[in-house]
């Protein structure tokens, strides 16, 4: 009896209840983790809900980051009437089940398939830490990794058939995908190179199409960073240069992946270097093979193309560009491309193995090496789980019981707002936990790299500061170096935190 085609993907169903229910796990005890960049999206999803504008909560348009997430939390919330942090854990758990179940869709379509593989390999991803942690919070990311692999898959159709239409069709997934998160670029770049590399394509064909795919995939960017300069003077908002080095992001780079392996940190400086020299250099080595034989259709050989233009642009933009360090929340798109670029192989070996014995030995190998990888990267999930769930403790975050017992925490979400006299500017070292738990709108004291918004802050005559203890941020001005300039008033001081006043009017 043959098996209908509805239920070929059972195993990948099986699988997708899994990954959702990992979420479920993770997020059980204090919901979607909140970070300084969810409040910024959840700050504009509600600002879409109530003005039908993408303002963040200091009522500027949202500059720092693409606009279609938070427009997609803000409809979401408007149909459900319901708000981001209420129902972020159960968005993030269906989009985590989602990502599982096109993976198993495309490793089905694999030029060798294999069941074994398919389920080591999507074992692999739902226990990976950097999804895992990704998928806990209310982070772009979340998306962005979906468009992705959904990027792959139509793009690949294009491949097979050279049809404008799903050439377009692939495009407007790049061009959503830009205003998802700006290293999306590379999903631009992975179609633009796969198009340049396709020797089956004429050469007036292929320059109409890439003129085609150009267009359509940066549209929408271009679009976000001209509304973002008319806006605000900036396209992406201020930015700082880099003061890591190439090599020093390369190491960094090599860090996550010997994290997901998990070799122990004090082993990274051995391990770290050579290991991102490898993966990059591999994928180059890889993609060169498979253009000399034609093979570019593949979602192998795609998954390759992507894991080394989104790696390369990380290390690189990392180099000009100053912005968090290289950490697992950073390169987790590039997790499953690099994961099936790397292991894939091993069922194209089998396939020229004449011998049988020798294929069955080489099999075993290669799924004990799996099965140990699994069990690793499940022992980094349990210690995770066993520190912020069952030590109820919660995901890292302003909702962690840190925050939950923090007495400036407790004391700004019941605020009497007439402490602060009206039209008088609130200033803070986390803007964005001031919004948080007081629903107040306050400006960010100034980076240290910018002289001149310091110096603008020093003229203020008066104004109110909101301090937090606990988020020194090395890159801002810090207390000490306000009270150097400006005499200081408490108004309410607590271990953690207090606000303050300076009024130039009540100096001696």
């Amino acid at each position: 009896m043959q098996i209908p085609d509805k239920l070929k993907n059972y195993d990948t169903l099986l699988f997708s209840a899994i990954a959702f229910y990992a979420i479920y796990l993770f997020t059980s005890y204090n919901g979607i983790g909140i970070s300084p960049d969810s409040i910024m999206y959840t700050s504009a999803a509600r600002s879409f809900v109530a003005h039908g504008t993408l303002h963040t909560f200091n009522n500027i348009p949202i500059v720092d980051f693409p606009v279609f997430y938070p427009l997609f939390l803000g409809v979401i919330s408007f149909i459900s009437q319901t708000d981001p942090v209420v129902f972020g854990a159960i968005l993030n758990m269906f989009m985590f089940a989602t990502l599982i179940f096109i993976s198993g869709w495309i490793m089905s379509r694999f030029t060798q398939v294999s069941h074994i593989y398919k389920w080591l390999v999507l074992a692999a991803i739902i226990l990976n830490p950097g999804l895992l942690q990704v998928y806990s919070y209310l982070w772009s990311e979340t998306l962005f990794i979906l468009e992705v692999l959904l990027f792959l898959t139509v793009f690949r159709k294009y491949l097979l058939t050279h049809a404008s239409k799903w050439l377009m069709f692939a495009a407007a997934i790049a061009a959503i995908s830009c205003v998802t998160r700006y290293a999306a670029v590379t999903i631009v770049g992975t179609g633009g190179l796969l198009l340049l590399l396709d020797r089956t394509l004429p050469i007036k064909k292929k320059i109409a199409h890439l003129l085609l795919y150009g267009f359509i995939s940066i549209s929408l960017l271009v679009t976000n960073l001209v509304v973002n300069a008319l806006h605000t003077g900036t396209v992406t908002g201020p930015r700082e240069p880099s003061i890591t080095s190439f090599s020093k992001n390369l190491f960094y780079f090599g860090s996550v992946f010997c994290e997901w392996m998990g070799i122990p940190p004090n082993l990274y400086s051995v391990f770290a270097l050579p290991l991102a020299i490898i993966i990059l250099v591999g994928f180059i080595a890889a993609l060169l093979f498979n253009y000399t034989r034609r093979k570019l259709d593949s979602f192998e050989n795609m998954a390759i193309t992507f894991a080394l233009v989104y790696g390369l642009f990380i290390v690189l933009s990392s180099t000009f560009s100053r912005y968090e360090r290289i950490n697992p929340r950073l390169l987790a798109p590039m997790y499953i491309p690099a994961l099936w670029g790397y292991t894939s192989w091993g069922l194209l070996l089998l396939k020229r193995i004449a011998v049988k014995k020798t294929r069955i030995i080489v099999a075993t190998i290669f799924i004990l090496m799996m099965l140990g990888y699994i069990t690793k990267i499940f022992l980094i999930d349990k210690q995770r789980y066993n520190d912020q769930i069952a030590d109820d403790y919660g995901t890292p975050g302003y909702t962690d019981n840190d925050w939950k017992e923090s007495e400036f925490a407790n004391y700004l979400k019941h605020i009497d707002k007439g402490i602060f006299a009206p039209k008088v500017g609130i200033y803070s070292d986390a803007h964005e936990a001031v919004y948080f738990f007081s629903g107040m709108s306050s400006y960010l004291v100034p980076h240290k790299f910018f002289k001149k918004d310091v110096e603008k802050f020093f003229k203020i005559k008066r104004f109110y500061l909101i301090w937090f203890n606990n988020l020194e941020n090395p890159e801002l001005i810090n207390i000490k170096d306000i009270q150097k300039v400006k005499r200081l008033k408490v108004i309410k001081q607590f271990d953690d935190g207090a606000i303050y006043e300076y009024d130039s009017t009540n100096q001696d």
